[in-house]
């Protein structure tokens, strides 16, 4: 005899049991995601793949999944790196320094991005996708949409972008487009929560949709504690205002906004991008607000200021060696003009006789007073100073640029009785009145060499590997690198300090380290926002930072 059910303890009758709950097919084993997965393991398929459907359809819950799906990498062959990047109320300027942070350069503009990422040299494992979500809801579709174009011509990289049914997709001459109205689940999601956030709802008119939470974009405090993408947004797409000055400061230095350590880092990068019409009581406000960042601004020119003027695009920085001009700062232009400025303030105090054809690439100010300037093609120039130089000196310089004349040199530093050369197979040469010492210290070129007269001298290099790395003529390179990045090292400086020794570093990627070489203090970093072109470190220990269009002096703060 069957067993009958048993009754609640309360006399109750039991509840009917719960029908089976609704089994959603994993997305793994849906047609686009295999789809998907193929596009992605092909080495030969188009660079841009569409995913597209209608609301509903479950195009970011594919490309979230995408992005956490492990696959592992064939033997030979980097493993590729996956980028997801929301587009919803972005603008194109928006979209383009997050892309450009996430890649490892500098852009600021999204032409600049496109072509910053054809010609960099960045250090990548492999491949790169992006995962772009929601292009049909970004604040400037048309504008994020070309940009997008333009990037898919990008070899180095490929972009998976979700986008709805009738929106208009980026071009490429190659598309694979994974249409989810098309995919025959057999029992698809109809939940359109795991649609996207910007997949909801009407199709977006053309015009930009509102931006909830918009700062006051005049109000200094509220900048910079806002998201700085939405702030970037606003700026780009709500008004034309000046905002006092705060609005070309955002624009010069965007991409350092976007990405510094909260209120008090942005409020430090924006007080350095101010430029000299700004609104007067910005600058306090920003310098209240950048307290607890590790640096205080000493002063800073950008292109257009008057007053005290601009001193022009830097190429290359350098500071004296001592004697009447020990508070000069030698700052070289891309023409190959060397302009001499007082450290307190940037204000001019000549420029050098000498002007190199060309432009120049590097130069090292000798103790005697003689500087010594590396032109585009790899050959030495020597402005002498006013004092006479030691004849063994002009004979070392004259034996460094006939070998340079033959073995075009990359990098280029000076200390006593040593001229130090960098070239492009990675090895560093230190020309001596002793000898020549020779390190093989970097993997491809070397791109910036500094060295310092200490107890015990040292030569620091930089590559485009990435790398910065400590060596003593005469003996074995430190084999752990100083600092090293993903991007290449585009400038070196180094200067005894009161602390000791410290290397100021700048990357590829836009940043700039000051590092205590004996490790007696914290290593500081600091992003102007526009590419770096040169850096200096004074004898006073402050940091220089050139830009094709601002000039930065930044003094050390707290611990």
């Amino acid at each position: 005899m069957p067993s009958a059910t048993p009754s609640p303890a309360d006399g109750r009758r039991p509840s009917p049991p719960a029908p089976p709950a609704r089994r959603r097919t994993p997305i793994g084993t849906r047609p686009g995601a295999g789809a998907l997965l193929g596009w992605l393991t092909d080495p030969d398929a188009p660079r841009l793949c569409l995913v597209t459907g209608g609301p509903g359809s479950g195009k970011t819950a594919l490309l979230g999944w995408l992005a956490a799906h492990g696959t592992r990498a064939r033997r030979g062959r980097p493993r590729t790196e996956r980028v997801p990047v929301p587009l919803a109320g972005q603008s194109a300027l928006g979209v383009a320094w997050t892309l450009a942070d996430r890649l490892g350069v500098v852009a600021g503009t999204p032409a600049d991005l496109v072509h910053a990422l054809a010609t960099s040299e960045a250090r990548r494992s492999g491949r790169t996708v992006l995962l772009l979500t929601d292009l049909h809801a970004a604040a400037e579709p048309e504008a994020v949409t070309e940009l997008l174009s333009g990037l898919a011509e990008v070899g180095r990289i490929r972009l998976v972008v979700e986008t709805r049914t009738g929106t208009r997709p980026p071009r490429a001459a190659r598309t694979t487009v994974v249409d989810l109205d098309l995919d025959l689940d057999p029992d698809p999601d109809p939940d359109p929560a795991h649609d996207g956030a910007g997949d909801r709802g009407p199709e977006p008119t053309p015009s930009a949709p509102p931006l909830p939470g918009l700062p006051d974009l005049s109000d200094p405090a509220a900048v910079c504690a806002a998201d700085p993408l939405l702030v970037t947004t606003g700026y780009a797409t709500a008004s034309a205002d000046d905002h006092g000055g705060l609005r070309d400061a955002w624009l010069r230095a965007g991409q350092a906004l976007c990405a510094a350590d909260g209120p008090a880092d942005r409020a430090l990068v924006l007080l350095t991008a101010l430029g000299d019409g700004a609104d007067p009581r910005l600058r306090p406000a920003l310098a209240e607000r950048a307290a607890p960042a590790p640096w205080r601004m000493r002063w800073a020119r950008h292109r257009g200021d008057v007053s005290p003027p601009w001193p022009g695009p830097v190429a290359v920085l350098g500071a004296t060696a001592g004697g009447p001009s020990a508070e000069l700062v030698l700052v070289g232009d891309r023409t190959g003009t060397v302009r001499l400025l007082r450290e307190a303030d940037a204000s001019g105090e000549g420029r050098l006789a000498h002007r190199v054809a060309g432009g120049i690439t590097a130069l090292a100010p000798t103790a005697d007073g003689t500087v010594l300037l590396l032109d585009e093609r790899g050959r030495l120039h020597a402005v002498r100073g006013t004092a006479p130089r030691p004849p063994y000196l002009e004979r070392l310089t004259e034996a460094v640029s006939t070998t340079l004349s033959r073995h075009p040199g990359t990098a280029l530093a000076a200390i006593a009785g040593s001229v130090v050369v960098g070239d492009r197979l990675g090895s560093v040469h230190a020309f001596g009145v002793t000898g020549l010492h020779q390190a093989a210290s970097h993997s491809g070129r070397v791109t910036a060499v500094t060295a310092v007269e200490s107890e015990t001298p040292f030569v620091c290099s930089g590559g485009a590997d990435g790398t910065v790395r400590l060596w003593t003529p005469g003996r074995a390179p430190v084999p752990e690198p100083l600092a090293e990045r993903r991007a290449p090292v585009v400038a070196l400086h180094a200067a005894p300090a009161p602390g000791g020794p410290l290397v100021a570093a700048a990357w590829a990627d836009g940043r700039v380290e000051l590092i205590p070489v004996e490790g007696g203090g914290p290593r500081r970093a600091f992003r102007p926002g526009p590419a770096v072109r040169a850096v200096a470190v004074t004898a006073t220990g402050a940091l220089l930072v050139g830009t094709d269009e601002s000039l930065i002096c930044l003094e050390p703060h707290g611990k």
